[in-house]
C-alpha cells in the first residue's frame, strides 16, 4: 500500500464556510446526507459552540458562541486506497450553499488526531455549562458606560454572576461611594 493510501477510511476534515453561514451549512448537510444516499461516506457534521449568557437591562440573555466561526467539521470518507478523491462526497459538500471550500484546497488535509480531540474535548467541557459574556475581576478599574455616573471610571469591590451585577467604588466629589451597576453599563478600561 502506498503512503497516500492511509487517507483512505474516515477522518476530520476542516470546511470554510461564509461568515455566519455554518448553522445552514450544517442543516442541509445533515438533512441531505440520508437524501442523496451519503451516509456511507459522511458520519458527522460538526460546529462547535457553547453557551453564552449576558445580562441585558437586568434580565438574563443566552446566546450561541461558536468556537470556530467560519468553519464546520466533518467526519467522512474522501479518498480511496490510491489516495484519489471520491468524486460523490466530494462534490456533494462543495455544491453546498455556503461554504467556501475544503481546508487545504484541492487536496484537503485532514486534521491531525490531536485537534480533533481538542476540539471534540471543547464541545464536551461546554455541554450544559453557561459562560458568561464578559469577565470582571475585583479590582479591576472600569469605566462607566450608562447611567447616572456616565463617564466616571471606578474600582470593582464585589461580583455578583448570578444577577450580572458589580458593587463599583465611584470617587464623588472625593469621595469613594459603592454604586450597584450591571455587566453592561461599565467596560472594561483598555476597552477604550
Amino acid at each position: 500500500m502506498t503512503d497516500s493510501g492511509s487517507l483512505s477510511g474516515p477522518r476530520w476534515y476542516a470546511v470554510q464556510t461564509l461568515s455566519n453561514q455554518e448553522a445552514k451549512v450544517k442543516k442541509y448537510l445533515d438533512k441531505f446526507i440520508e437524501i442523496e444516499g451519503m451516509e456511507d461516506s459522511i458520519y458527522e457534521v460538526l460546529m462547535p459552540t457553547e453557551n453564552v449568557t449576558e445580562i441585558k437591562n437586568g434580565k438574563k440573555v443566552q446566546k450561541t458562541r461558536k468556537f470556530y466561526p467560519g468553519y464546520v467539521f466533518i467526519h467522512m470518507n474522501l479518498f480511496d486506497e490510491d489516495g484519489k478523491i471520491l468524486q460523490k462526497p466530494w462534490y456533494f459538500v462543495r455544491s453546498t450553499q455556503g461554504i467556501i471550500g475544503f481546508v487545504g484546497g484541492d487536496r484537503p488535509v485532514p486534521l491531525k488526531k490531536e485537534e480533533i480531540d481538542r476540539i471534540l474535548a471543547q464541545v464536551k467541557e461546554a455541554e450544559g455549562r453557561e459562560v458568561p459574556k464578559i469577565q470582571y475581576e475585583v479590582g479591576e478599574e472600569v469605566k462607566i458606560t450608562d447611567g447616572p455616573f456616565l463617564n466616571l471610571t471606578g474600582r470593582i469591590d464585589e461580583i455578583d454572576p448570578e444577577r450580572g451585577r458589580l458593587k463599583v467604588s465611584v470617587s464623588i466629589f472625593g469621595r469613594f461611594t459603592p454604586v450597584e451597576l450591571e455587566y453592561w453599563q461599565v467596560d472594561h478600561m483598555d476597552d477604550q
